[in-house]
C-alpha cells in the first residue's frame, strides 16, 4: 500500500514536538498547504533549483563564531570544509573592516539561487538585477520588513551575509590514509552592486552582477542536486532545516542507485551538522523537528526513525530525473 504522504489537519500537533503545551501556529498551517500542493502539483521550470554535493558533505555555520578565530572548519568524516573571512574598505576611510564568517538561513539561499543561475545560464557572471528589492524577491526574502538601520531586517541581513560569503575564502579538503585533495577557492573574486539599502525598490541604470570563480563554478556544476524551491521557501527560516533537506534528497538517490536503505546514526547526523556548543539530546530534538517539517514538503521522502537514529528508504528525488 502506498504511504500517506500528508499529514491530517488533526495530526499537526504530533508534527511538532512538544517540550510545551501544544500551541499551533499560523505558519504549521502554512507548511501543511505547501506540503499539499507540492504532493499535488508537478513541479514546473520555476520551481526547481539546485545546490551542490560539496554543501552537502559539509556545510556552512549556524550561527554566528564567537570572537574572531582565523579560520572556521566544519569536519564530516574524512571531509572538510573551512572558512577564512575576509575584508572591505569602509567608505571614506583609509582603513579596512573584518567581515566575520556568513551564517545562518540567508548565504545558503543565495548559494542555492548562485548554483541555479550557474546552472541555467552556464555563465560565470550572474545579473542581479537592477533593484535590490528584485533580487531580493527572487530569494523569498522581504525588502520592505524593517529599516535599513535594523539588524533583523531582510535587505540588512541580505547585505551583511552577501558581503560575508562574498569576501570569504572557502576551502574543501579530503584525507585519508592514502591521499590528500583539496579546493581553495572563493565564490565571487569579481563583482558589481548598486544597491541602495535605504530605497530598495530604488531602480538603478547599471545593473549590478558578480562573476563566480572558475573553481566555484566548475565544482557546483560538475555535482548538482536538483531541489525543490517551493520547499525551500517553507524551510527558509531554520539553516539545519535546509541543510537536512538537501540532505535528504542527495540521500535519497544514492539509496535509489544502490537499491539499499541506508542507516544513519543520530551520532553520524550531529558530527556532520551540529554544532560544538550543542549535546546529542538537543541536536536529536532539533534534528526530529526539522525532518518532521522536511516529510511535509518533501512527499517522496521514505524515512523511518529506528533505534539509535533514522533509515532512509528508497523513494522519490524532490525533483525527478527526466
Amino acid at each position: 500500500m502506498e504511504r500517506e504522504p500528508l499529514l491530517l489537519e488533526s495530526e499537526i500537533l504530533h508534527t511538532f514536538p512538544r517540550p510545551k503545551p501544544a500551541k499551533i501556529k499560523p505558519s504549521h498551517f502554512r507548511l501543511v498547504e505547501a506540503g499539499m500542493q507540492i504532493a499535488e502539483e508537478a513541479p514546473n521550470g520555476q520551481d526547481k533549483a539546485f545546490t551542490t554535493r560539496y554543501l552537502v558533505q559539509a556545510t556552512l555555520p549556524y550561527r554566528n563564531p564567537k570572537g574572531h578565530p582565523p579560520h572556521w572548519t566544519r569536519y564530516n568524516g574524512n571531509y572538510s570544509l573551512s572558512i577564512e573571512p575576509g575584508y572591505v574598505r569602509i567608505p571614506g576611510a583609509q582603513e579596512r573592516r573584518w567581515l566575520g564568517y556568513p551564517y545562518g538561513s540567508i548565504p545558503r539561499l543565495v548559494m542555492f539561487w548562485l548554483t541555479t543561475e550557474a546552472l541555467r545560464t552556464g555563465e560565470r557572471k550572474l545579473s542581479l538585477g537592477n533593484s535590490l528589492a528584485d533580487f531580493m524577491t527572487q530569494l523569498n526574502l522581504n525588502p520592505r520588513n524593517g529599516g535599513p538601520g535594523s539588524k533583523r531586517s531582510d535587505r540588512k541581513r541580505l547585505h551583511d551575509q552577501m558581503e560575508r560569503l562574498f569576501g570569504a575564502k572557502i576551502s574543501f579538503e579530503y584525507v585519508d590514509e592514502r591521499q590528500r585533495s583539496w579546493l581553495n577557492m572563493q565564490i565571487a573574486p569579481k563583482a558589481q552592486l548598486w544597491w541602495d539599502l535605504k530605497s530598495p525598490e530604488q531602480f538603478s541604470l547599471h545593473e549590478s552582477w558578480i562573476q563566480l570563480g572558475e573553481e566555484f563554478f566548475n565544482a557546483v556544476t560538475s555535482a548538482p542536486i536538483p531541489v525543490d524551491l517551493r520547499a525551500l521557501r517553507e524551510l527558509k527560516n531554520s539553516p539545519l532545516a535546509l541543510d537536512l533537506y538537501a540532505w535528504c534528497t542527495y540521500k535519497t538517490y544514492l539509496v535509489n542507485k544502490n537499491r539499499k536503505p541506508q542507516r544513519v546514526t543520530w551520532q553520524q547526523l550531529q558530527e556532520q551538522f551540529g554544532t560544538e556548543n550543542e549535546g546529542s539530546k538537543s541536536f536529536k530534538r532539533y534534528a526530529k523537528y526539522a525532518l518532521r517539517k522536511i516529510a511535509i514538503v518533501y512527499p517522496g521522502l521514505r524515512a523511518d526513525e529506528v533505534d539509535g537514529g533514522i533509515i532512509i528508504n528508497p523513494g522519490a528525488t524532490a525533483i525527478l530525473a527526466k
